[in-house]
């Protein structure tokens, strides 16, 4: 296994961060470097200015390097967050200059320093204010990603930029598209053919046969109505016999 030595790592991560900062003004005018594109205001160059401040606080003034240049966006008469964009009156080339000076100033303080060097936070909480370099390091590490991933989102709402730095893009790519996979046509199953049920064959109804009538019969019938309504008929006389369809005297008729 390869050995490494943890404040090269350490001061690695920290340059690769600056580096990624700074790349996101290449190519832009001074009026896009100055833009806010958020509600907030971020704007780019004014995130330059800020980490550089923030970077020689810590590295300097934490570990009695001062780094001798008069910063007048944090005394104490400046406008609240006078360090976040920059004036009509700076230029980019003197805020980028000034955050190379920081890098310089403070790569000095971590070359000189070990990484268990105390150092003191004044604007941080008493009970947290003593420091080391090996947390200053990691906290500017953290700080500066911040910020740079801030920058990320800015200069993408630009123009579209992306990426770690010049060349290489470090953002995550869209998902491609896969064609939809034609559907397999399955073969239709043949539909059973039931066997037709045979018609039960009903039998015909027989078709009423009538009793043939004698033609004595319908004159006996004319004659039985003219029968006086006033006469008593006598049980099983000829006009019941006639009323019934038999003629009196003659057997019945065969049908």
């Amino acid at each position: 296994m390869t050995g490494s030595d943890p404040k090269t790592d350490l001061h690695r991560y920290l340059q690769d961060a600056r580096e990624a900062l700074l790349w996101k003004l290449d190519g832009l005018s001074e009026y896009n470097i100055r833009r806010p594109m958020v509600p907030t205001g971020t704007n780019l160059l004014g995130l330059i200015k800020h980490v550089a401040s923030v970077e020689l606080g810590y590295f300097g003034d934490c570990f009695g390097r001062p780094f001798g240049e008069r910063l007048p966006w944090l005394e104490d008469d400046a406008e609240p967050n006078a360090d976040m964009w920059a004036t009509a009156g700076e230029s980019r080339e003197q805020i980028t200059g000034l955050y190379q000076r920081a890098w310089a100033h403070s790569d000095a303080t971590i070359g000189m320093l070990a990484l268990d060097a105390v150092g003191h936070v004044p604007w941080w909480p008493d009970n947290r204010s003593e420091v080391t370099l090996h947390k200053i390091l990691v906290h500017m590490i953290a700080e500066t990603d911040r910020h740079a991933g801030q920058a990320d989102i800015v200069r993408e709402l630009i123009d579209g930029a992306v990426g770690l730095r010049d060349g290489r893009d470090s953002t995550a790519k869209p998902a491609r598209a896969r064609p939809a996979k034609p559907a397999r046509a399955r073969p239709a199953k043949p539909a059973r053919a039931r066997p037709a049920k045979p018609a039960r064959a009903r039998p015909a109804r027989k078709a009423l046969a009538w009793r043939s009538r004698p033609a004595s019969w319908a004159s006996g019938l004319a004659s039985g109505l003219e029968l006086r309504v006033s006469e008593p008929r006598q049980r099983g006389s000829a006009g019941d016999l006639l009323a019934c369809g038999v003629e009196p005297g003659q057997p019945d008729q065969p049908e």
